[in-house]
């Protein structure tokens, strides 16, 4: 399968918001289902497209496969990234596209993207617990938990996991 990665265009915003919040949904990774505050921000893509670089993938076809929200340095769109960090967030695959690689493909666009970046010295990230297919893909690529940064987005949820990668 030809995937190809590249920034998301203003046209796709709306699919690409809904594929992100129909997939934290469809993966129970919403505390509050339909009711959870963080589901408009999942559906928010031209205001994570203001603020950090939203990748996607697409087919040959440009049929949307997915998509990821990078960003460097400690700005307003990053969790947890310091000055000398880049971050990336959102990662979501369409249920129909999974085990085709296209996860690790964003993922390591984000890798390429923060090595080009002077002076950054990690990339970073969160993760729910269940999100156990992410952590193999974290993982393969040299990712390393960092428990010391876990965090709670919402007192009495469970913490996110960190991972970062050293340069």
């Amino acid at each position: 399968m030809d995937v190809i990665i590249r920034q998301v265009e203003p046209q796709e915003y709306d699919a690409l918001g809904e594929l992100t919040a129909q997939t934290y949904l469809g993966d129970g990774l919403l505390a509050f289902g339909e009711q959870d505050p963080y589901l408009p921000v999942l559906r928010d893509t031209a205001a994570r497209a203001a603020q950090a670089e939203v990748l996607v993938a697409v087919d040959g076809s440009g049929r949307l496969l997915g998509g990821v929200a990078f960003t460097a340095g400690a700005k307003p769109y990053a969790n947890i990234a310091g000055d000398d960090e880049a971050e990336f967030r959102m990662l979501v695959v369409a249920t129909e596209a999974r085990k085709r690689g296209i996860g690790e493909a964003l993922v390591i666009a984000c890798v390429e993207r923060a090595r080009g970046i002077e002076g950054c010295r990690r990339l970073v990230l969160s993760t729910d617990q269940q999100m156990r297919a992410a952590h193999r893909i974290y993982e393969r690529l040299g990712f390393v938990r960092t428990p010391a940064r876990d965090w709670v987005p919402i007192a009495g949820l469970d913490p996110l996991l960190t991972y970062a990668l050293e340069l």
